[in-house]
């Protein structure tokens, strides 16, 4: 069908030529004049025109009586035209029907059809042929002309589209609009394409056409709302049915199917953007969840690790020492893998937010992933402060426990000292003695002065003792403090019992001349041996505490030169020995009664004889516990230099390794791909390395069990280490996010290696300090670099802000690559907006300002149409229907251009 000067013409239907009698001639070749075709172009055309006019809540029976009044065709052409033609004249002579018949036709030339030799007066008289001629070119203007499909003309279009939509189907070979649809074959093909839950294709014959047409009819009346215009029995029994009447019908199936296409591609572009909005919704859930999760677990563990309460006891410290190793073998590695995902999680929402053209999603208060990292810095400095709490008090507890056996050991020698002396001193003995052991007694209490007055400083050291006990708060501090306080006022009672009988003494030495000199030399030297015996016992069996070989060398040094000692107290020792002999000798020669006691002092040679025993058996003991520590700080230096070794490996390789990943997300080296692929490696071999981290791990737990707390072979630390292979693992699976963000970027957008390359390369240019982002300044050369022209003036500088307001949204003062990317990508590409998807949505609701949720639910999978009914608001504009619902402001919310 194509237009010449204004008159519509068509290959096949001809062209209504000057003169009544040609236009005869053109009906009569046509078939017009043929009285089968007649009857079935007149319920065609007649079924076709009640079709519209339904709409306006009217009809015709007979097409050539009930347009002669002229009211009902400019009825029919307002429906079909969606105009308005001029008010009819509502008279009922014959000069009113030819005038409103002229109306119509003047309508009809407006279009730019002309009807040569069709006048009102034909129309107005029921003349048949010429009602049905004009009826035919409405139909041809209105319904047909418009059908176009590569560019052929409306009956061309229309055959070929029936033809491309029938090609699969079995005994249908569409090539005309008469024989080919005899069969009503074609009819069902049709309706099957576009509807196959509407029949059963397959179950249908060639050798049944009456049953095929009735088939297509009653489908196509009672769901496609196409009345029946063709009669089946007029269809089979007509040799050649009317083309005509065919193609008016069929042309109403393509209308009815072109809606439908239409609102499938509406709902498909609907599905996806609401699929999209679903999967970022569901993607802030799950970081929402994860962030809650972590958040709620730090803030558990902080006060445990904040907690400075102990039992005051070395194995309870150890405990809590063992449990800290737990929490760091079991309970953090977890946590560390799900910091990593909720970053990666976040990063990859941000992309799909930023390349869907939506907002970009911003966390609940206090769960922003600054709020995240914040909390994790401070969990991890709670952990290296609890760490090294729980190390010193390790060393004080220990400290704890030497001092307190060490309190417990010369308490015990002292009350054994002091067991019997209060008794002494309150004794009357001398009362009944003799001059001579009166001397005696008198020597004996000056001797045991001297004792008293060595022994001054062991109570001073008991008391030393007792006092660091308190300070260092002990858990047994009260049994401690009552023992020394015994202890103290014992030793101020022995001093004022010295005292008063040295007074008594002294009033009976007057009395008393004679003395026993060998008992005196022997108690004068026998107290400062035997003190010396005394406090060599105590030293060869004390306790001690050392960290290093050195300590422990001093130690032996110290016996060393205690041994070169022994000689002189060997020669002392016989020395006093030769005393008692002496004595012995002298009281057998003599007789003296009772001259073997000796009233200077309690010792004997006996006791001194196995002190001096006890020494020599105590030496080799002591260089037995020497030589075993000796043996222990060897092999602790040992665990030093075997720590230090695997340390220093292991720093310096998780050094490099952090350098190469650094290097790599720089885009320095490669494609994207490439850049993946190395990162793909990098992280397999750091999985691979972990048993070096394991064995350190091994070696540190033997270093802290062995109460090593120094080491000067490394300068690495456990924690040190355990932070760098930490930080290495976050950096790899952070760098590797952000390299598939870019290729999703890349790819979504279109955007060429060689683009991407200039893009990486112009932001390395100025991402001076390589730390991956771009201060404002930066920015703005980096932009000019590339092209943009950014003004010096006031309008420069807002242009440029309105640059920064889209990479920088959150005013952080800094633009990451994937930012700076995201910009120039969506400079040169093209997204789904808003507007088009309320032209979709605009119809599948026919124009309508409005769409119901039954409509939204016909329309769209059942998922998606629950979600929009569900997020919908009410459509409220004056005359809306109850259950309206605005899908405008719906779609605008979709892509955050509303508070909705």
């Amino acid at each position: 069908m194509m237009m010449d000067n204004g008159v519509i013409t068509n290959n096949y239907d001809g062209v209504y030529r000057d003169g009544y009698m040609e236009q005869e001639e053109e009906w009569e070749r046509e078939g017009l004049l043929d009285p089968a075709w007649e009857k079935q172009q007149k319920k065609t055309f007649t079924a076709w025109c009640n079709s519209h006019l339904r709409k306006a809540g009217t009809g015709i029976e007979n097409i050539d009586e009930d347009f002669r009044n002229g009211l009902k065709l400019m009825l029919l052409l307002e429906v079909i035209s969606g105009e308005t033609l001029p008010k009819p004249d509502r008279g009922k002579m014959r000069f009113h029907k030819i005038a409103n018949v002229n109306k119509a036709l003047d309508f009809i030339a407006s279009k730019g059809v002309k009807l040569v030799s069709i006048g009102a007066e034909e129309i107005v008289d029921g003349n048949l042929k010429m009602t049905l001629g004009m009826i035919w070119t409405i139909i041809l203007r209105f319904a047909i002309q418009d059908i176009s499909v590569e560019e052929m003309t409306a009956k061309e279009g229309l055959l070929l589209w029936c033809q491309r939509k029938t090609a699969p189907y079995k005994n249908v070979n569409v090539q005309n609009f008469h024989l080919s649809f005899k069969d009503g074959l074609a009819f069902c093909a049709l309706i099957h394409r576009h509807r196959p839950d509407l029949i059963d294709y397959s179950k249908l014959s060639k050798d049944n056409p009456l049953e095929n047409l009735n088939t297509a009819f009653d489908v196509a009346e009672k769901y496609l709302d196409i009345p029946r215009m063709l009669d089946p029995d007029d269809l089979i029994n007509t040799p050649k049915p009317d083309e005509r009447a065919i193609m008016t019908y069929v042309s109403c199936y393509y209308h009815a199917f072109q809606g439908a296409q239409q609102a499938e591609t509406a709902a498909n572009r609907i599905c996806k953007v609401l699929k999209v909005n679903q999967e970022n919704e569901r993607l802030m859930e799950e970081y929402e969840r994860l962030a809650s999760d972590l958040l709620e677990w730090i803030r558990r563990t902080m006060p445990w690790l904040n907690s400075r309460q102990t039992d005051n006891s070395l194995a309870g410290c150890q405990k809590k020492l063992e449990d800290y190793r737990t929490y760091r073998r079991k309970h953090k590695p977890p946590r560390v893998e799900q910091k990593a995902k909720l970053e990666t999680n976040f990063n990859t929402l941000q992309t799909k937010l930023r390349l869907s053209n939506r907002p970009a999603y911003m966390p609940t208060e206090g769960k922003m992933v600054s709020d995240i990292a914040q909390a994790w810095k401070g969990l991890e400095i709670a952990e290296k402060a609890f760490e090294e709490w729980l190390l010193s008090e390790m060393m004080r507890l220990e400290r704890l426990e030497y001092l307190a056996q060490k309190f417990k050991h010369k308490a015990d020698i002292h009350e054994d000292w002091t067991r019997g002396k209060e008794e002494m001193l309150q004794s009357q003995d001398f009362r009944q003695c003799k001059l001579y052991d009166i001397k005696a007694l008198k020597k004996k209490h000056e001797a045991f002065e001297s004792d008293l007055a060595a022994h001054q400083d062991r109570v001073e050291q008991i008391a030393a003792i007792a006092q660091e006990l308190n300070t260092l708060e002990y858990h047994e501090v009260g049994a401690v403090n009552a023992r020394c306080q015994r202890i103290c006022s014992q030793w101020d009672r022995l001093g004022a019992l010295t005292q008063r009988r040295r007074l008594a003494l002294d009033d009976a030495e007057r009395l008393l001349e004679q003395i026993d000199l060998l008992h005196l030399e022997f108690a004068k030297r026998a107290a400062p041996f035997n003190n010396w015996l005394d406090g060599t016992r105590e030293d060869l069996v004390d306790m001690f505490i050392v960290h290093t070989i050195e300590e422990i060398s001093g130690l032996m040094d110290a016996h060393a030169r205690f041994k070169a000692t022994l000689g002189e107290a060997d020669k002392e020792y016989q020395a006093i020995v030769n005393l008692v002999h002496q004595v012995e000798s002298i009281v057998k020669q003599h007789q003296i009664p009772g001259g073997l006691e000796n009233p200077y002092t309690t010792l004997t040679a006996h006791e001194l004889n196995r002190k001096w025993s006890e020494v020599r058996q105590l030496v080799p003991q002591r260089d037995g516990t020497l030589a075993a520590e000796l043996r222990k700080q060897q092999n602790n230096e040992t665990l030093r230099r075997q720590f230090a070794e695997q340390a220093n490996a292991v720093g310096p390789w998780i050094e490099r390794q952090m350098d190469a990943v650094t290097a790599i997300g720089m885009g320095l080296q490669g494609s994207l791909e490439d850049q993946l692929r190395r990162l793909r490696e990098y992280e397999a071999g750091v999985y691979a390395y972990k048993p070096h981290i394991e064995e350190l791990e091994r070696i540190h737990q033997a270093v802290q069990e062995g109460m090593i707390f120094e080491n000067r072979y490394s300068q690495y630390t456990m924690e040190t280490l355990r932070v760098g292979w930490e930080q290495l693992l976050t950096s790899i699976n952070r760098t590797i996010n952000e390299v598939e963000n870019q290729i999703l970027t890349r790819d979504s957008k279109g955007i060429t290696h060689e683009q991407l390359n200039e893009f990486r390369a112009s932001f390395n240019h100025f991402d001076k300090n390589r730390t991956g982002r771009l201060a404002p300044e930066e920015l703005k050369s980096c932009l000019v670099s590339l092209g943009y022209s950014i003004g010096k003036d006031r309008q420069g500088e807002l242009d440029f802000q309105r640059i920064l307001a889209v990479v920088d949204p959150n005013n952080t003062g800094y633009v990451s690559f994937d930012a700076f990317l995201d910009f120039m990508t969506r400079e040169s590409t093209d997204t789904d907006t808003a507007e088009q998807v309320i032209d979709s949505f605009r119809i599948l609701a026919g124009d309508k300002p409005y769409i119901t949720a039954e409509e939204l639910r016909r329309e769209l999978p059942p998922d998606q149409a629950e979600y929009c009914v569900a997020r919908m608001p009410p459509y409220r504009a004056a005359g809306a229907p109850p259950g309206a619902l605005d899908y405008m402001a719906f779609s605008t919310a979709l892509y955050g251009e509303t508070d909705l």
